[in-house]
Protein backbone atom coordinates (compact mmCIF):
# COMPACT_ATOMS: atom_id res chain seq x y z
CA UNK A 1 0.00 0.00 0.00
CA UNK A 2 1.54 3.54 -1.09
CA UNK A 3 1.53 5.87 1.73
CA UNK A 4 2.49 9.11 2.29
CA UNK A 5 2.35 10.89 6.12
CA UNK A 6 1.81 14.62 5.35
CA UNK A 7 3.72 16.40 8.37
CA UNK A 8 6.42 14.00 9.70
CA UNK A 9 6.34 15.65 13.42
CA UNK A 10 5.40 13.58 16.49
CA UNK A 11 2.05 12.27 15.50
CA UNK A 12 3.20 11.97 11.91
CA UNK A 13 6.40 9.88 12.81
CA UNK A 14 4.92 7.86 15.14
CA UNK A 15 2.37 6.70 12.69
CA UNK A 16 4.56 6.33 9.90
CA UNK A 17 7.53 4.54 11.55
CA UNK A 18 5.22 1.96 12.70
CA UNK A 19 3.21 1.79 9.43
CA UNK A 20 6.62 1.79 7.84
CA UNK A 21 7.50 -1.83 9.85
CA UNK A 22 4.47 -3.53 8.34
CA UNK A 23 4.84 -6.20 5.69
CA UNK A 24 3.59 -4.71 2.38
CA UNK A 25 3.57 -1.14 2.87
CA UNK A 26 5.78 1.86 1.18
CA UNK A 27 5.67 4.94 3.88
CA UNK A 28 6.73 8.17 2.04
CA UNK A 29 6.89 11.32 3.91
CA UNK A 30 6.30 15.66 2.83
CA UNK A 31 8.09 17.35 4.83
CA UNK A 32 11.09 19.93 4.99
CA UNK A 33 13.76 21.09 6.76
CA UNK A 34 15.83 19.54 9.13
CA UNK A 35 13.23 16.91 9.19
CA UNK A 36 13.49 16.32 5.40
CA UNK A 37 17.02 15.96 6.12
CA UNK A 38 16.98 13.52 8.82
CA UNK A 39 14.31 11.14 7.28
CA UNK A 40 16.65 11.17 3.57
CA UNK A 41 19.59 10.19 5.98
CA UNK A 42 18.37 8.09 8.51
CA UNK A 43 14.61 7.13 7.14
CA UNK A 44 11.92 7.02 9.92
CA UNK A 45 12.74 6.73 14.13
CA UNK A 46 10.62 6.03 16.74
CA UNK A 47 11.58 6.44 20.44
CA UNK A 48 9.26 3.64 22.46
CA UNK A 49 9.80 2.00 25.66
CA UNK A 50 13.32 2.92 25.94
CA UNK A 51 14.00 1.40 22.21
CA UNK A 52 14.52 3.42 19.16
CA UNK A 53 12.43 1.95 16.23
CA UNK A 54 13.59 2.44 12.50
CA UNK A 55 12.29 1.62 9.28
CA UNK A 56 13.30 2.93 5.72
CA UNK A 57 11.09 5.53 4.34
CA UNK A 58 9.83 4.79 0.17
CA UNK A 59 10.43 8.72 -0.54
CA UNK A 60 11.02 12.02 1.38
CA UNK A 61 10.29 14.78 -0.17
CA UNK A 62 9.40 18.76 -0.12
CA UNK A 63 7.18 18.75 -3.52
CA UNK A 64 4.32 16.30 -3.65
CA UNK A 65 4.89 16.15 -7.74
CA UNK A 66 8.16 14.08 -6.85
CA UNK A 67 5.67 11.68 -4.69
CA UNK A 68 2.70 11.09 -7.34
CA UNK A 69 -0.48 9.68 -6.57
CA UNK A 70 -1.01 7.87 -3.39
CA UNK A 71 -3.45 5.16 -1.64
CA UNK A 72 -3.62 6.87 1.68
CA UNK A 73 -2.55 10.37 2.65
CA UNK A 74 -2.40 10.90 6.32
CA UNK A 75 -2.82 14.70 7.28
CA UNK A 76 -0.84 15.26 10.36
CA UNK A 77 0.37 18.77 9.48
CA UNK A 78 -0.44 21.42 12.44
CA UNK A 79 -3.47 22.86 11.47
CA UNK A 80 -2.68 26.52 11.02
CA UNK A 81 -0.08 25.26 7.78
CA UNK A 82 -3.13 23.26 5.87
CA UNK A 83 -5.02 26.45 3.82
CA UNK A 84 -1.87 27.54 2.20
CA UNK A 85 -0.49 23.46 2.06
CA UNK A 86 -3.84 21.86 0.86
CA UNK A 87 -3.89 23.18 -2.81
CA UNK A 88 -0.36 21.67 -3.26
CA UNK A 89 -1.78 18.14 -2.51
CA UNK A 90 -2.96 17.43 -5.75
CA UNK A 91 -0.76 15.64 -7.27
CA UNK A 92 -0.48 13.02 -4.60
CA UNK A 93 -4.70 12.62 -4.78
CA UNK A 94 -5.70 9.54 -7.11
CA UNK A 95 -9.06 8.60 -8.47
CA UNK A 96 -9.53 6.27 -4.72
CA UNK A 97 -7.23 8.19 -2.27
CA UNK A 98 -8.15 8.14 1.02
CA UNK A 99 -7.11 11.05 3.55
CA UNK A 100 -7.16 10.43 6.85
CA UNK A 101 -7.39 13.42 9.05
CA UNK A 102 -5.30 12.92 11.94
CA UNK A 103 -4.91 16.37 13.64
CA UNK A 104 -5.62 18.34 16.55
CA UNK A 105 -8.84 19.91 17.16
CA UNK A 106 -11.95 20.54 14.66
CA UNK A 107 -10.92 19.47 11.07
CA UNK A 108 -12.57 21.47 7.78
CA UNK A 109 -15.09 19.22 7.09
CA UNK A 110 -16.57 19.08 10.75
CA UNK A 111 -19.80 21.25 10.44
CA UNK A 112 -20.79 19.91 7.10
CA UNK A 113 -24.66 18.20 6.71
CA UNK A 114 -24.94 19.24 10.92
CA UNK A 115 -28.69 20.91 10.70
CA UNK A 116 -28.32 24.43 11.85
CA UNK A 117 -25.19 25.71 11.31
CA UNK A 118 -25.46 25.98 7.41
CA UNK A 119 -23.65 25.76 4.50
CA UNK A 120 -20.41 28.17 4.88
CA UNK A 121 -17.24 26.35 5.53
CA UNK A 122 -16.04 26.71 9.55
CA UNK A 123 -13.83 30.46 8.23
CA UNK A 124 -11.82 29.73 12.09
CA UNK A 125 -10.04 26.39 10.26
CA UNK A 126 -10.72 27.04 6.30
CA UNK A 127 -11.13 30.44 5.47
CA UNK A 128 -12.51 30.61 1.91
CA UNK A 129 -13.44 27.11 1.79
CA UNK A 130 -9.91 26.51 0.05
CA UNK A 131 -9.88 23.23 1.93
CA UNK A 132 -12.65 21.65 1.23
CA UNK A 133 -11.96 22.68 -2.34
CA UNK A 134 -8.67 21.36 -2.75
CA UNK A 135 -9.20 18.05 -0.86
CA UNK A 136 -12.60 16.08 -2.19
CA UNK A 137 -14.85 15.53 0.43
CA UNK A 138 -15.57 11.70 -0.79
CA UNK A 139 -11.88 10.31 -0.10
CA UNK A 140 -11.64 12.36 3.76
CA UNK A 141 -12.58 9.52 6.90
CA UNK A 142 -11.97 11.25 10.24
CA UNK A 143 -9.10 9.74 13.03
CA UNK A 144 -8.87 10.41 16.52
CA UNK A 145 -5.48 9.84 18.24
CA UNK A 146 -4.81 9.01 21.58
CA UNK A 147 -1.55 9.20 22.33
CA UNK A 148 1.28 11.10 23.70
CA UNK A 149 3.85 11.92 21.71
CA UNK A 150 6.75 14.84 21.50
CA UNK A 151 9.70 15.65 19.12
CA UNK A 152 12.77 14.57 20.48
CA UNK A 153 14.61 16.12 17.32
CA UNK A 154 14.46 16.32 13.77
CA UNK A 155 12.98 13.14 12.69
CA UNK A 156 12.74 11.33 15.77
CA UNK A 157 9.45 10.94 17.42
CA UNK A 158 9.67 9.98 21.15
CA UNK A 159 6.55 8.20 22.20
CA UNK A 160 5.52 8.43 25.86
CA UNK A 161 1.95 6.92 26.10
CA UNK A 162 -1.43 5.51 24.34
CA UNK A 163 -1.66 3.97 21.23
CA UNK A 164 -5.60 4.56 20.88
CA UNK A 165 -6.61 5.41 17.23
CA UNK A 166 -10.41 6.17 16.32
CA UNK A 167 -11.35 6.15 12.91
CA UNK A 168 -14.71 6.16 11.34
CA UNK A 169 -16.51 7.93 8.35
CA UNK A 170 -17.65 11.77 8.56
CA UNK A 171 -21.31 11.20 8.09
CA UNK A 172 -21.47 8.61 10.28
CA UNK A 173 -22.27 4.70 10.26
CA UNK A 174 -19.79 1.86 8.80
CA UNK A 175 -18.03 1.19 5.76
CA UNK A 176 -15.13 -1.54 4.20
CA UNK A 177 -12.56 1.08 3.76
CA UNK A 178 -12.81 1.92 7.90
CA UNK A 179 -12.49 -1.27 8.74
CA UNK A 180 -9.24 -2.06 5.78
CA UNK A 181 -7.70 1.02 7.59
CA UNK A 182 -8.58 0.30 11.25
CA UNK A 183 -6.55 -3.20 9.92
CA UNK A 184 -3.84 -1.95 8.60
CA UNK A 185 -3.13 0.26 11.85
CA UNK A 186 -3.95 -2.63 13.88
CA UNK A 187 -0.95 -4.63 12.14
CA UNK A 188 0.98 -1.92 12.87
CA UNK A 189 0.85 -2.05 16.58
CA UNK A 190 -2.00 0.88 17.41
CA UNK A 191 -4.96 -0.02 19.28
CA UNK A 192 -7.22 0.94 16.40
CA UNK A 193 -10.90 0.48 16.37
CA UNK A 194 -14.38 1.68 13.79
CA UNK A 195 -16.44 4.42 14.76
CA UNK A 196 -19.86 4.91 13.72
CA UNK A 197 -19.76 8.82 15.21
CA UNK A 198 -16.36 10.13 14.71
CA UNK A 199 -17.46 13.68 14.99
CA UNK A 200 -18.36 13.07 18.49
CA UNK A 201 -14.77 11.28 19.23
CA UNK A 202 -13.38 14.29 17.89
CA UNK A 203 -15.56 16.40 19.78
CA UNK A 204 -15.14 14.09 22.97
CA UNK A 205 -11.28 14.91 22.66
CA UNK A 206 -11.69 18.54 21.76
CA UNK A 207 -13.83 19.05 25.49
CA UNK A 208 -10.97 17.86 27.11
CA UNK A 209 -7.86 19.60 25.68
CA UNK A 210 -9.57 22.73 24.10
CA UNK A 211 -9.17 24.75 27.67
CA UNK A 212 -5.60 22.62 28.90
CA UNK A 213 -3.62 23.52 25.65
CA UNK A 214 -4.34 27.23 25.76
CA UNK A 215 -3.69 27.76 29.63
CA UNK A 216 -0.70 25.71 29.34
CA UNK A 217 0.80 27.71 26.71
CA UNK A 218 -0.33 30.91 28.57
CA UNK A 219 1.22 30.15 31.57
CA UNK A 220 4.18 28.23 30.85
CA UNK A 221 2.44 25.28 33.42
CA UNK A 222 2.11 21.15 32.99
CA UNK A 223 -1.19 19.45 33.26
CA UNK A 224 -0.84 18.95 37.02
CA UNK A 225 -0.08 22.47 37.90
CA UNK A 226 -3.14 23.76 35.93
CA UNK A 227 -5.37 21.16 37.75
CA UNK A 228 -3.46 22.40 41.22
CA UNK A 229 -5.03 25.76 40.91
CA UNK A 230 -8.32 26.17 42.33
CA UNK A 231 -9.22 29.43 40.17
CA UNK A 232 -7.76 28.37 36.68
CA UNK A 233 -9.64 24.78 36.73
CA UNK A 234 -13.03 26.29 37.88
CA UNK A 235 -12.07 28.84 34.55
CA UNK A 236 -11.63 25.91 32.78
CA UNK A 237 -14.94 23.69 33.88
CA UNK A 238 -16.93 26.98 32.63
CA UNK A 239 -15.76 26.85 29.15
CA UNK A 240 -16.02 23.20 29.21
CA UNK A 241 -18.99 23.73 30.10
CA UNK A 242 -20.20 25.65 27.32
CA UNK A 243 -18.89 23.25 24.78
CA UNK A 244 -20.79 20.89 26.16
CA UNK A 245 -23.74 22.82 25.45
CA UNK A 246 -22.41 23.66 21.86
CA UNK A 247 -22.09 20.08 21.83
CA UNK A 248 -25.40 18.80 22.67
CA UNK A 249 -26.82 20.90 20.08
CA UNK A 250 -24.94 19.53 17.20
CA UNK A 251 -25.67 15.89 18.22
CA UNK A 252 -22.35 15.62 20.45
CA UNK A 253 -23.59 15.22 23.62
CA UNK A 254 -20.83 15.13 26.10
CA UNK A 255 -22.50 13.10 29.56
CA UNK A 256 -19.52 13.78 31.83
CA UNK A 257 -19.21 16.49 33.99
CA UNK A 258 -15.92 18.91 33.54
CA UNK A 259 -14.73 17.38 36.50
CA UNK A 260 -14.90 14.00 35.55
CA UNK A 261 -12.83 14.95 32.58
CA UNK A 262 -10.11 16.51 35.28
CA UNK A 263 -9.61 13.53 36.85
CA UNK A 264 -8.75 11.36 33.73
CA UNK A 265 -6.01 14.61 32.69
CA UNK A 266 -4.58 14.15 35.91
CA UNK A 267 -3.41 10.70 35.23
CA UNK A 268 -0.86 12.40 32.70
CA UNK A 269 0.69 13.92 35.73
CA UNK A 270 3.33 16.55 34.63
CA UNK A 271 2.83 16.51 30.60
CA UNK A 272 3.34 19.31 29.00
CA UNK A 273 0.70 20.02 25.97
CA UNK A 274 1.22 20.10 22.64
CA UNK A 275 0.52 23.90 22.70
CA UNK A 276 2.65 24.38 25.05
CA UNK A 277 5.60 22.24 22.98
CA UNK A 278 4.98 24.21 20.38
CA UNK A 279 5.32 27.62 22.15
CA UNK A 280 8.76 26.37 23.64
CA UNK A 281 9.61 25.30 19.92
CA UNK A 282 8.26 28.61 18.89
CA UNK A 283 6.01 27.25 16.42
CA UNK A 284 2.82 28.23 15.48
CA UNK A 285 -0.23 27.91 18.09
CA UNK A 286 -3.05 25.87 16.85
CA UNK A 287 -5.91 28.18 18.42
CA UNK A 288 -8.16 28.45 15.59
CA UNK A 289 -9.01 24.71 15.59
CA UNK A 290 -9.07 23.85 19.43
CA UNK A 291 -10.65 27.24 20.62
CA UNK A 292 -11.48 29.30 17.39
CA UNK A 293 -13.44 26.86 15.85
CA UNK A 294 -15.90 26.56 18.83
CA UNK A 295 -16.33 30.17 19.06
CA UNK A 296 -17.48 30.03 15.41
CA UNK A 297 -19.93 26.70 16.08
CA UNK A 298 -20.96 28.33 19.40
CA UNK A 299 -21.75 31.73 17.26
CA UNK A 300 -23.74 30.37 14.49
CA UNK A 301 -26.07 28.15 16.99
CA UNK A 302 -26.69 31.67 19.17
CA UNK A 303 -25.12 29.81 22.07
CA UNK A 304 -22.92 32.84 24.43
CA UNK A 305 -19.05 31.95 25.22
CA UNK A 306 -17.80 34.40 27.05
CA UNK A 307 -15.44 31.47 29.00
CA UNK A 308 -14.11 30.30 25.19
CA UNK A 309 -14.07 33.90 23.96
CA UNK A 310 -11.39 34.82 26.99
CA UNK A 311 -9.44 32.14 26.64
CA UNK A 312 -9.09 32.71 22.98
CA UNK A 313 -8.53 36.58 23.08
CA UNK A 314 -5.90 36.11 25.83
CA UNK A 315 -3.81 33.29 23.80
CA UNK A 316 -4.74 34.88 20.58
CA UNK A 317 -3.01 38.00 21.93
CA UNK A 318 -0.25 35.90 23.58
CA UNK A 319 0.61 34.04 20.48
CA UNK A 320 0.71 37.53 18.54
CA UNK A 321 3.47 39.52 21.13
CA UNK A 322 5.29 36.03 20.50
CA UNK A 323 5.23 36.21 16.74
CA UNK A 324 2.97 32.71 17.04
CA UNK A 325 -0.21 33.71 15.71
CA UNK A 326 -1.09 36.02 12.59
CA UNK A 327 -1.34 39.67 13.52
CA UNK A 328 -4.14 40.24 11.90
Amino acid sequence: MKICVVGAGAIGGFLGTRLALVRGTQVSALARGTTLVALRDHGWRLEEGGKLLQAPVALAMDDPRELGPQELLILTVKSPALPALAPTLAPLLGADTLVLTAMNGVPWWFASGIAGLGSQPLESVDPGGGIAAALPAAGVIGCVVHAAVSTAAPGIAAHRMGHGLIIGEPAGGDSRRVTRLVELFSQAGFEARASARIRYDIWYKLWGNMTMNPVSALSGATLDRVLDDDLVRAFCSAAMREAADIGARIGCEVRESPEDRHAVTRRLGAAKTSMLQDVEAHRPLELDALVGAVRELGARLGVATPGIDALFGLTRLFGRVHGLYPPT
